[in-house]
């Protein structure tokens, strides 16, 4: 019985250390162009794009995450869709380029508190430590078995991008780590 009060109390712990949140409905848009058209497409887009591999960028409610030397995820909010892709469909005129919507495609989930990174380290690779992953630093890698891509929004928030069919998956790797009191 001792037990079960102890391991009650670390999970109230952890969870007030640690949340877990579905991200509302957002603009997603994949962007390749050229290093020509990245002035272009800054502009049209209002965020300045990262050359800097690994990187996000954000503005308002706006944010470009590089994924590749020629590739960024741009996100917007949903009711900015059809104006953010006309926008830059404008403003890249004349740059050869490829914007496609993958706002249906994917979804996203915030890991935040305390004891993110050790939470997020049951199926993450990577090294999280805030020296080796910075504010500010996205990339692609996998979740357990679930490509995503990573982002630090902050020194203990991050932002998964995963697809929509992954993400019952990864939300119950999470959850469970939660449960089994993984991120302690």
């Amino acid at each position: 019985m001792g037990e079960s009060v102890e391991r009650e109390g670390a999970l109230d712990l952890l969870a007030t250390a640690t949340r877990l949140a579905a991200s509302g409905p957002e603009a997603r848009l994949v962007l390749r162009v050229r290093p020509a058209g990245v002035a272009a497409a800054s502009s049209a887009f209002g965020v300045d794009l990262p050359t800097m591999p690994c990187r996000a960028e954000r503005a308002g409610a706006c944010a470009a995450l590089w994924l590749g030397p020629d590739e960024w995820l741009l996100l917007a909010p949903a009711a900015d869709e059809g104006c953010v892709a006309a926008a830059l469909e404008d403003g890249l005129a004349g740059h050869p380029h490829s914007l496609v919507t993958a706002s249906h495609r994917q979804t996203a989930v915030v890991v935040d508190g305390a004891r993110a990174a050790a939470l997020l380290a049951i199926g993450c690779p990577l090294d999280l430590d805030l020296a080796a992953f910075p504010v500010g630093m996205c990339t692609r890698t996998l979740f357990a078995k679930a490509p995503i891509v990573l982002w630090r929004q902050g020194v203990a928030r991050f932002r998964i991008e995963v697809w929509r069919s992954f993400a019952p998956y990864l939300w119950q790797v999470l959850d469970g780590g939660l449960r089994e009191g993984l991120a302690e």
